[in-house]
């Protein structure tokens, strides 16, 4: 377990007594982006300028309670924590409705158009309530893809659209890797295409000499004393790993006996290490066999061979490309 992640849950168990007492409030899911942003504009609203970062998202997750592990849980891409992605959304459509301005790069401050919608009181800012606001409106119009239903009513998803961008490719990802899954277990596709398959898959993983084909090798298919294939750890060939390849359907698991017998064959070769595939899963009791013995074999089921192959580009070819940028507030703002 992650050190932050074990902190987190210590500090969940350390406040148990006082959320159960009404002492503190108990923590609360990561706000979206329009959730944020009447709680921004209040902390704004006595005009002074403040950092996105520390500034506005410290006071912001004190205020919704958020814990260590909420501050800390990241964006699909890796790029940002979700929260602080969140609350630059959150300022950067307040800031286009005009109700905040941006005095210098990474600040903001309120405007007096800011000071007169918290006069209103509003029980809620969001995409809705910025519509109201002519800068909005045009930053809307001017960002909205063009369909062929004009004037038809668009849904406001709650998500920003960096996060429904993660979220999309994340689904066509997934969805990808279920279709490549499907065709790995279809009784139709060879094992021993599925052997090499997975040889080819460890050398595009870094494994084995890029100049010597030897270092990449199946074995012979038929008495191979359980050994599938040989790859070189290194390009020197100083370590070489085995490999043991089973293709299986979904619903067949690879249990206890498969690795005892996988084991037994690394201990005839006098091998250390050892990667196990399959196309199917392992059982809970294979998992656990392979817990307790003192060799080294790595378990790759169905899903983690999938998501492998679409890192390392086995079994897919590149479509477009899409770069994601963002503003860069320096350029704008006079820096060098």
């Amino acid at each position: 377990m992650r050190e932050g992640a074990s902190g987190a849950s210590e500090e969940r168990a350390k406040n148990a007594s006082d959320v159960a007492s009404g002492a503190i409030l108990p923590a609360m899911a990561i706000p979206d982006y329009q959730t944020l942003m009447l709680p921004v504009l209040q902390l704004l609203s006595d005009g002074q300028v403040r950092r996105i970062v520390p500034d506005i998202t410290d006071p912001l997750a004190e205020q919704f309670h958020l814990t260590s592990e909420d501050h800390q849980r990241m964006l699909l891409s890796g790029s940002q924590s979700i929260f602080v992605n969140r609350t630059h959304w959150a300022v950067t459509y307040l800031s286009k409705a005009g109700l905040l301005s941006r005095p210098a790069r990474g600040r903001v401050q309120i405007t007096d158009v800011g000071r007169e919608a918290l006069a209103k009181k509003p029980a809620k800012v969001n995409v809705a309530f910025l519509m109201g606001y002519p800068g909005f409106e045009a930053f809307r119009a001017k960002s909205k893809p063009k369909t062929g239903s004009e004037g038809a009513p668009v849904p406001i998803p709650d998500q920003n659209p960096e996060e429904l961008l993660y979220l999309t490719y994340d689904a066509l990802r997934r969805s990808i890797e279920a279709d490549m899954l499907d065709r790995l277990q279809a009784p139709g596709y060879p094992w021993e295409a599925f052997e090499r398959l997975v040889v080819e898959l460890l050398g595009a993983m870094g494994y084995g000499s890029s100049t010597d084909e030897t270092s990449l090798r199946v074995t012979k298919l038929t008495g191979d004393e359980g050994i599938d294939g040989v790859i070189d750890e290194d390009k020197l060939g100083l370590d070489a790993v085995y490999i043991q390849a089973k293709k299986y359907q979904a619903k067949t698991g690879v249990g206890r006996p498969a690795l005892q017998a996988f084991a037994g064959s690394l201990e005839g070769q006098r091998a250390s290490k050892g990667v196990f595939l399959t196309t199917s899963h392992f059982t809970p009791e294979a998992e656990e066999y392979v817990r307790r013995i003192s060799r080294r074999i790595v378990l790759v089921d169905g899903r983690t061979l999938t998501r492998l192959m679409y890192d390392y580009g086995i079994g897919v070819r590149a479509g477009r490309s899409l770069a994601v940028k963002r503003v860069d507030d320096g350029y704008f703002e006079g820096e060098v």
